[in-house]
């Protein structure tokens, strides 16, 4: 049997995602002592969420990191488009909200790599990468008092006063704590695929929806990140036809000439993204709290999830970064605070993207395949008002309580 060496931590995160990383620089910038857990060796990874909210702007701008963002390659939208049968409509308006009218769009690797410098300049903060916890450490009580972990050279245990769970919607640490998950399901799947954008194409993100499909086009400058909606558990069998058939099912949602589509040459250049939409009906224990994905988990309408999870983070810092730094006692009751707050907006947007999911797509997806379709009439007169547009800007850019940072704001003296 390999030995195990120990490591002592105050607060251990596991996880070093959007939420991990941010908890994990506000708690350092806080004066608490902190080691955050990767298992992967980079973050150049192909993520989907690279959205970043009005809300998370402002979180940047409050934390000094603002310019060092918008030095990043990124594009900012003010609208978001539908592509109807009769052409291009706004439905969803940033432009006009304050304090930032946009959604900037930026690869997540660089977003994790902005917030990962500006903490590992805290003497309190470390990151450990190729790290992956295995279990939940317990006392002879049941509560949890850290981790166990592999990397390159064996075993690790973290022992912590508090571990912070941030490990995503399959996490490793939701799984062992029996903790009962409520599950809503989804009509749908995502398959995400890449394709080259030419100088003339619109310059937009937008949304395609056509009877018996449905696309989103993110516009990444130099590429379009494309995500094509199928019903739900159909991937597998999609998949195994062949790519001609996938691509004459795109090929009448583009507004250009589909002959770009012959840069997908086998399915390995299409992922599958299983959809899913859950929440904790408890989100901590003795000595463990999850949050983000972890404790729920969002439908990808809107591109929120990532907005909820560092909302989640700017919250648990607030709530349970002062007792963190006094040293003393983190208590089940100041965990359960975290949850209290947060648990509503959760459901509100939940809700939102269910009735979503019922009204819109579950009746897109179960259609015969056919060409785009027209503009309903009610959305046609309602959206003529930037005033209707940017309800749906707010909802899903600022979120329903927007968490402002008060724990982190001034940086530990040395």
């Amino acid at each position: 049997m390999r030995t195990s060496r120990r490591v002592d931590v105050r607060c251990c995160i596991v996880g070093g995602g959007p939420a991990g990383m941010l908890l994990g620089l506000l708690l350092a910038r806080g004066g608490v002592e902190v080691c955050v857990l990767e298992k992967h060796a980079d973050f150049l990874r192909d993520f989907r969420g690279d959205t970043v909210h009005p809300s998370t702007l402002e979180v940047l701008r409050d934390l000094g990191l603002l310019e060092r963002f918008l030095q990043l390659p990124h594009r900012r939208e003010e609208q978001i488009l539908v592509r109807f049968a009769e052409g291009f409509r706004p439905v969803a308006e940033f432009r006009g909200l304050k304090p930032f009218g946009y959604m900037a769009l930026a690869p997540q690797w660089d977003f994790l790599d902005l917030l990962a410098d500006a903490a590992s300049t805290l003497p309190n903060f470390r990151l450990l990468r190729s790290t992956r916890a295995t279990a939940l450490l317990r006392d002879g009580d049941g509560r949890v008092t850290g981790v166990r972990a592999e990397d390159t050279d064996g075993v690790l245990e973290f022992h912590a006063d508090l571990v912070i769970g941030c490990d995503g919607r399959g996490s490793t640490l939701r799984a062992q704590t029996g903790l009962p998950l409520q599950t809503f399901g989804a009509p749908m799947d995502v398959l995400w695929f890449r394709l080259p954008r030419a100088p003339d194409d619109i310059d937009q993100t937008y949304a395609a929806p056509a009877r018996g499909r449905m696309m989103v086009m993110l516009d990444r400058n130099d590429y379009w990140q494309c995500a094509y909606l199928i019903r739900k558990g159909s991937g597998e069998a999609m998949r195994a036809g062949a790519i001609a058939d996938f691509q004459a099912l795109v090929a009448p949602l583009l507004p250009f000439d589909p002959a770009r589509l012959q840069v997908l040459a086998s399915w390995d250049q299409v992922k599958l993204l299983e959809v899913r939409v859950d929440r904790l009906q408890r989100w901590h224990q003795e000595g463990l709290l999850l949050i983000g994905d972890a404790a729920h988990a969002m439908s990808p309408v809107g591109g929120v999830g990532i907005n909820l999870a560092l909302q989640d983070a700017v919250a648990t810092a607030n709530l349970l970064g002062p007792a963190l730094a006094a040293d003393g006692p983190v208590t089940a009751a100041q965990l359960a605070r975290v949850a209290q707050r947060r648990r509503w907006p959760t459901r509100v947007i939940q809700r939102v993207q269910r009735i979503a999911q019922r009204v819109i797509i579950a009746n897109l997806l179960e259609g015969v395949p056919a060409g785009p379709l027209p503009a309903p009439w009610l959305l046609r007169l309602a959206t003529r008002f930037a005033c209707v547009r940017r309800i749906p800007g707010r909802l899903f850019g600022y979120g329903v309580r927007r968490e402002r940072v008060r724990f982190g704001l001034d940086l530990p003296r040395r």
